[in-house]
């Protein structure tokens, strides 16, 4: 019978997973110096070194099924830009954004413990570890989207992999669909319209433009006005019906859907590592610790 402390204990020693862990106890009825060997055999041991690297490049990806009625947009990054262009890399994202399509995973979590569809025998975890192990990067599957719709889907990549989108669209055609999805790739709208603005979010912009409008002389009641005009450009910046459109700025994004009798029912946009600390490379200081050993 293995412990949790077991575990535990083996996944202090090599950072390994605890079901990585667990298993290899089992196998080696409790024996932690075997189960260490196993991990490391399996490449296991290895990956889990590079854990703590920071991964904030990578790849981001679409799919839409056979049927059009499932679209996903899915985030792996990866330590290096390099890895980006890894053909074997590449493979495993578009592996993701189908399996994300085809299981309907929960959270990537659960991705993880889903038994992979590019190889059955392994989890998507397992998989993952592989990559880690034999490519000599740390890597994760950040974050996904996933639609499942009637209507039409749409999706769109920019710069190799730097930018995705996904639209979902009411009565629209492909050509429409696409040239909102370019929108939603250079314009980078935040929500979809003002109902999609959180109520705080809108309460701390209004709170930041009345303070501005103070600090520019103008009377409380007068700052209040004001700050019902500038509130109009906050909506225009960060709304996607309510952004110019970059093909003509003498139309609305909203209008000009609207005049084709369609309707932007909801979109995705992932921008690879964003948000992510990005690695800072130091190339003198790298060349001075190999010189030291």
């Amino acid at each position: 019978m293995i412990t949790a402390s077991q575990v535990k204990e083996l996944r202090e020693k090599t950072g390994a997973g605890m079901m990585d862990c667990k298993k290899v106890l089992t196998e080696t009825n409790g024996d932690e110096e075997k189960a260490i060997e196993l991990l490391r055999e399996r490449g296991i041991a290895k990956a889990a070194k590079k854990s703590d690297r920071i991964a904030a490049e990578g790849l981001v990806e679409t799919y839409i099924s056979e049927d059009g009625k499932v679209g996903v947009v899915v985030e792996v990054n990866a330590e290096t830009d390099f890895v980006a262009k890894n053909e074997e890399f590449r493979n495993f994202v578009a592996d993701v954004a189908k399996q994300v399509a085809k299981e309907n995973p929960a959270d990537v979590e659960a991705l993880l413990e889903q038994k992979s569809i590019a190889e059955p025998e392994k989890t998507v975890r397992e998989v993952l570890t592989n990559k880690i192990a034999t490519i000599g990067e740390n890597m994760s599957i950040r974050r996904f989207v996933r639609f499942e719709t009637n209507n039409l889907l749409e999706s769109y990549i920019h710069g190799d992999g730097k930018i995705a989108v996904l639209v979902e669209m009411e009565n629209g055609t492909p050509e429409l669909a696409k040239d909102v999805c370019m929108q939603i790739a250079a314009a980078r709208p935040e929500f979809l319209d003002r109902a999609s603005v959180p109520a705080d979010r809108l309460a701390k912009e209004m709170e930041i433009l009345k303070a501005q409008a103070m600090n520019e002389g103008k009377p409380a009641e007068i700052a209040e006005k004001v700050v019902q005009g500038r509130i109009n450009k906050f909506y225009s910046e960060v709304c996607l019906v309510e952004q110019e459109f970059v093909k003509d700025s003498d139309i609305k994004v909203g209008k000009l859907v609207e005049s084709k009798g369609a309707k932007i029912v909801r979109f995705a946009r992932f921008e690879k590592g964003e948000g992510l600390e990005k690695k800072q490379e130091n190339f003198a200081e790298e060349v001075a610790k190999q010189i030291n050993g």
